[in-house]
């Protein structure tokens, strides 16, 4: 019996330890600070249970694995700033992502082995307090599957495709041919 009073003394003051740690702003919040390890595992952990638990999406489209559209899929990353963080074949992350602090990580390996909802789901829905915004306020989830098709098939992309197929889907955005979310748009009126 003195046994189990001691665990509950000993869990009521690491509670009031925290609190005081947390609550007294003795926890570094400043992006420039290493931070502390046990604070930053279990927000990752926490992050990560959340994200499995709440990541719900349709399931890909018949066309999510065709080559055009990854290609597509690239246009989409370029077009919505996401190389500009995550970087993509042939371009580093911009420099501002050097003071971001979870860093942003590479989009092919972090996602090459997530089911494809996952992916969509954290595109669509975004993740509080790392800089990941949520793109479904105003993108289709036609463009959100084809950022998918691309980040998931990245591997292999050479800087070289990855230049032509933006420059591909900026042509067929002005166009309106193909995919491009102009022609997205007026095919949803």
């Amino acid at each position: 019996m003195r046994f189990l009073a001691a665990i509950g003394v000993l869990a009521i003051c690491v509670g009031i330890a925290g609190a005081v740690y947390f609550y007294g702003g003795f926890y570094d919040v400043a992006a420039a600070a290493g931070g502390n390890p046990a604070v930053e595992w279990s927000l990752r952990s926490v992050r990560e249970a959340s994200i499995d638990k709440h990541f719900t999406a349709p399931s890909p489209p018949a066309w999510f694995s065709k080559p055009e559209a990854v290609q597509e899929g690239a246009h989409e990353v370029a077009d919505e700033g996401c190389a500009d963080c995550h970087g993509a074949p042939g371009l580093k992350p911009d420099g501002f992502v050097q003071g971001m602090n979870p860093n942003p990580p590479d989009l092919g390996d972090a996602t090459k082995d997530d089911p494809p909802a996952k992916v969509f789901w954290t595109i669509k829905n975004g993740i509080r307090m790392t800089g990941m915004p949520a793109f479904g306020g105003h993108m289709t989830d036609e463009e959100i599957w084809r950022a998918v098709a691309f980040v998931q098939h990245e591997e292999g992309v050479t800087p070289v495709q990855y230049q032509q197929w933006i420059k591909a889907g900026l042509k067929a955005e002005k166009g309106g041919a193909g995919k491009g979310k102009e022609a997205a748009g007026s095919a949803a009126k």
